[in-house]
């Protein structure tokens, strides 16, 4: 006699579990070419939207002009108006800036991240400073350093610097502590510890924490360039304002978030390049 098959549970017959889509799980792994569409989606859909706004008349071409006005202004800022120069001083203010910025605060996020007495001493005082805005420090930059390129990278560097240790503090600390425990079992030195276990894994976030403050840098400069400036792109977009230039404002705004952008994707290839055993 055969065996019966065992009945489901209450005797409702089971269906099939539904294939979820690889879309939709959580942390999926995603191919290249659906990254790829998605992201030209995400990108073009506002400025399909912006086009359409102003191409059925809904908007007044003094407040919000159409993307065609904006590509022709870029054009004639860049034949006649020296755009490039003005992209170049604007590079190099915010990479000066930066790179001070992380010059300094990654050391001190090491230090933050490793001793608890360096933490108890400096952090609440980090923490204190950086949620005063950059912008009221100018009238004590402008005494200080005066009014050329070492106020508007000063600027810059505070609008970063207390952000980038604090950050850089908790990339440290979250460097496993087996791993510490693990060196000094097997007779490690602090400063071992800290180059070969502690350094080593932080590596990774840490990068991380100068693409995002890189990004915070960029959103700087047109504070930056409130400072006697005469050329640049933050420079230029307060100029267009006075005069009600919105073409420019916007053309303005976009090659800094273009830029930006550009910046973005050059970190993230670097993180792919020097840790590609991490799965990101």
């Amino acid at each position: 006699m055969n065996a019966q098959a065992p009945l489901p549970v209450s005797g409702i017959p089971t269906k099939p579990a539904r294939r979820r889509s690889r879309w939709w799980t959580i942390r999926g792994d995603m191919g290249g070419r659906s990254v790829a569409i998605l992201a030209a989606v995400g990108l073009s859909a506002p400025f399909v939207a912006w086009w359409l706004y102003t191409a059925l008349g809904l908007a007044d071409p003094l407040f919000m002009p159409s993307p065609e006005a904006v590509v022709q202004r870029i054009w004639r800022w860049a034949t006649e108006e020296g755009l490039m120069g003005d992209i170049g001083i604007s590079v190099y203010r915010v990479m000066a800036g930066f790179l001070l910025s992380a010059l300094v605060a990654l050391p001190l996020g090491l230090y933050l991240g490793t001793y608890r007495t360096v933490q108890a001493t400096l952090e609440p005082l980090i923490d204190f400073i950086r949620y005063m805005p950059a912008v009221a420090f100018i009238p004590l930059v402008m005494l200080w350093v005066g009014i050329d390129e070492g106020s508007k990278i000063l600027i810059i560097f505070i609008g970063t610097f207390f952000q980038m240790a604090l950050m850089a503090a908790e990339d440290v600390r979250r460097v496993p502590m087996a791993q510490i425990e693990a060196a000094q079992t097997m007779g490690a030195t602090r400063s071992e510890i800290i180059r070969l276990v502690v350094l080593p894994s932080a590596r990774p976030a840490l990068l991380d924490t100068l693409r995002i403050t890189c990004g915070w840098a960029w959103t700087y400069l047109v504070v930056a360039e409130l400072v006697a400036s005469n050329s640049g792109l933050g420079y230029a977009i307060l100029r267009a304002q006075r005069y009600m230039h919105t073409d420019k404002i916007f053309a303005g705004i976009l090659l800094i978030g273009l830029i930006g952008l550009l910046t973005d994707q050059a970190f993230r290839w670097v993180g792919r390049r020097a840790f590609h055993w991490q799965k990101r």
